[in-house]
């Protein structure tokens, strides 16, 4: 363990001990600290040798510098976490409402239904086919789009068969025209949003999150449309 020499600490007015104690404590020194070291250097400076007094206040410029930016993001923090307590105020007032989100598979319950909009590529019909969790498409849906855009849609919780579907997780997929449910899969997907009721919401580590029945949890961000 290297020592310390103490007569060149003491020629600056400074001690082993309160040196020690000091970076200890704080691990840095504060502006006063700063300030001092810089006029103890001043009066222990060569005469024949003077240090150049631009350079100390160029130093003293960059120490206020460094200091005015860690104020500054100690004032940008304690913004952001007033910023997050507004939002989450905010999408708790979204309990008990039903939000639209994008999604391609929703958790059924046998007996319950489902509305949602398919985005259309142009005006015209479009199918919507919805598959249980082994891959059966289990109910296949014409919908007409007067215009590209949103077109909405509902399903009555029933198969093609006219019996109600199970509960579990069903897929959706929508596509451009009147295809044959054989033929769906190979068609390009459009857009399709659910809407789902929202049952609580959550601070995660990437933000907030609404919980909504039987689509999941997604981002406040990703609501397309709340009512």
């Amino acid at each position: 363990m290297a020592t310390v020499d103490t007569t060149k600490l003491a020629s600056l007015g400074l001690t082993s001990s309160s040196t020690t104690t000091k970076t200890a404590s704080t691990g840095a020194i504060g502006q006063a600290d700063f300030l001092k070291l810089m006029t103890e250097q001043l009066k222990n400076q060569d005469p024949l040798k003077p240090l150049d007094s631009q350079q100390f206040l160029g130093q003293l410029a960059q120490f206020s510098t460094v200091q005015g930016i860690e104020e500054m993001q100690t004032a940008m923090g304690s913004m952001a976490s007033v910023m997050e307590s507004d939002q989450t105020l905010r999408a708790a007032s979204l309990v008990g409402h039903d939000a639209m989100v994008t999604a391609s598979s929703i958790s059924h319950t046998a007996g319950g239904s489902l509305d949602g909009e398919i985005t259309a590529a142009t005006s015209g019909p479009v199918t919507l086919q919805i598959t249980d969790s082994n891959g059966t498409v289990v109910r296949t849906l014409q919908v007409d789009a007067t215009s590209a855009g949103a077109t909405n849609f509902h399903w009555d919780g029933l198969t093609d068969s006219g019996t109600a579907a199970g509960s579990g997780t069903y897929s959706l997929k929508a596509v451009t025209g009147s295809v044959a449910a054989s033929d769906v899969s190979k068609a390009t997907s459009l857009e399709i949003g659910v809407l789902a009721h929202v049952d609580s919401v959550s601070i995660e580590s990437s933000g907030l999150t609404l919980n909504l029945a039987g689509v999941g949890g997604f981002p406040l961000s990703s609501i397309r449309r709340v009512s």
